[in-house]
């Protein structure tokens, strides 16, 4: 039995790193392993970039019916949206117990170094967010095209590769996704020219309309408007229940976004918190999630020292 065999029969869950280097490649590592979990009867989802979905769609021919597609760059644009409203909604919405098959690309060529941290911790955290749960998660990486520390850190959050020019599967002996974690948990480049406004309790109200009057006027569209005050509401409360009663609020403007950041005295010690999805009956604890599901980008810096949560709203 080999180590790969022996993990399986450990642990229903399988989270596996595709390695690909051209589009020949990356529908033969795909297609097939879309169609065997068909034919073994498993609700099967392809969350990958629009221009992969095309090459897997067409490689499936009629069977490509029988699949939930969608656009990672839409549904992961946040990739801490990724896990709660992408991977965990499609396993959780099928028969208790039923076993599935997904293949998530959250990080192709293009990814932007701010956005790159996020996506790292995301494929370290998708192992406890599914730990125990019967599937199989398949993440195709661009070996051509992504820079090679991309290659690397996910040798450190797949427990297992694949190569697709031979199909041979690898245990990864870098595996450490808690290690991931620390390192990606980096200090946020500093805010410039802005002055923060200091909240309390008493002073929720006036947070968040002052990131409505600011997002109004860095010309967020009114939709827009509303995510940011939802999500500045949700995180100033957090601060004051959870982050020592305080924190401080800053909204500026850069580079065709609108940022908005709250600090406080708190340390977030659950990796997975917004990132969990929310059951029905559960009462509050869905703060940081709401803010995931409704900005462009979540970066989150957390220490005994306090915790700061950047979040990005296109203009």
């Amino acid at each position: 039995m080999s180590a790969t065999e022996s993990f399986a029969t450990l642990d229903p869950f399988l989270h596996r790193a595709l390695f690909y280097g051209d589009e020949d490649e990356y529908v033969a590592g795909t297609v097939p392993f879309v169609r065997d979990a068909l034919a073994a009867g498993e609700p099967v989802a392809v969350a990958v970039p629009a221009e992969n979905l095309r090459l897997i769609r067409d490689g499936l021919g009629a069977d490509a019916d029988s699949v939930r597609f969608l656009d990672m760059r839409v549904v992961g644009r946040n990739p801490g949206r990724i896990i709660p409203a992408v991977l965990r909604a499609f396993a959780d919405a099928q028969p208790s117990g039923a076993r599935v098959s997904i293949i998530g690309e959250p990080i192709w060529a293009g990814r932007t170094p701010i956005e790159y941290p996020a996506c790292v911790q995301h494929e370290a955290l998708i192992n406890a967010a599914f730990r125990g749960r019967s599937a199989t998660v398949l993440c195709p990486y661009d070996t051509r095209r992504l820079d090679p520390q991309a290659v690397a850190d996910a040798y450190a959050t797949h427990p297992t590769v694949v190569r697709a020019g031979s199909g041979r599967k690898e245990d990864s002996g870098a595996y450490a996704p808690d290690a991931v974690m620390a390192r990606y948990n980096e200090p946020l480049p500093p805010a410039v020219d802005v002055v923060p406004f200091r909240f309390d309790d008493d002073s929720l109200a006036e947070a968040r309309h002052l990131a409505i009057d600011e997002g109004v006027r860095l010309g967020l569209t009114p939709a827009r408007v509303e995510d940011l005050a939802l999500a500045t509401a949700e995180l100033a409360t957090n601060s004051v229940v959870h982050g020592g009663g305080s924190g401080s609020l800053g909204v500026w403007a850069e580079d065709g976004y609108v940022l908005c950041q709250v600090r406080d005295k708190g340390h977030l010690t659950d990796p997975l918190a917004g990132r969990r999805p929310a059951a029905r009956e559960q009462r509050g604890g869905r703060g940081l999630l709401m803010v995931n599901l409704v900005a462009d980008l979540v970066r989150v810096h957390t220490g005994p020292g306090g915790t700061t949560v950047r979040c990005w709203f296109a203009r």
